[in-house]
């Protein structure tokens, strides 16, 4: 159990380690104020109703466009592991001491201690059934 345990928590931390330093975009497509489409990491193709520019500049159409392009931006960090030299002595032992205390918790024993398999057995001298004489009937 505390194998499988072990190793869901190593994949979850993986996970957001690497979504963690990941940038990625999302680019979405209103049309009239709602949402019509959703792209990840690339632009939107749109629903097809943007307004066109007309050809020559001496024809003007005064009109509001109702689509919309709105884009997130998440930029992932630069640098993942900070500078073991900024390390204070003090957290050096704490981290130490908590590796070391808490190493054998994580690993599982399958051997089974049996006190009685170092000693042999006593040896048989008289036989005390007997000599009390007590029987089960």
């Amino acid at each position: 159990m505390k194998q499988f345990f072990h190793k869901i928590m190593s994949l979850a931390m993986a996970f957001v380690l690497l979504f963690s330093t990941m940038s990625f975009s999302i680019n979405m497509h209103y049309c009239g104020g709602n949402l019509v489409e959703t792209a990840f990491f690339h632009k939107t193709k749109g629903c097809g109703m943007e307004m066109e520019k007309p050809e020559n500049s001496d024809c003007s159409i005064n009109k509001k466009n109702c689509c919309d392009e709105k884009q997130l931006i998440h930029d992932g960090q630069d640098e993942v592991q900070k500078s073991v030299d900024k390390i204070s002595f003090e957290q050096k032992v704490f981290i130490t001491s908590f590796v070391y205390s808490y190493y054998n918790l994580f690993i599982e024993e399958n051997r089974r201690v049996f006190s009685f398999e170092e000693y042999k057995p006593p040896l048989v001298i008289r036989q005390i059934y007997k000599i009390d004489e007590t029987y089960l009937i």
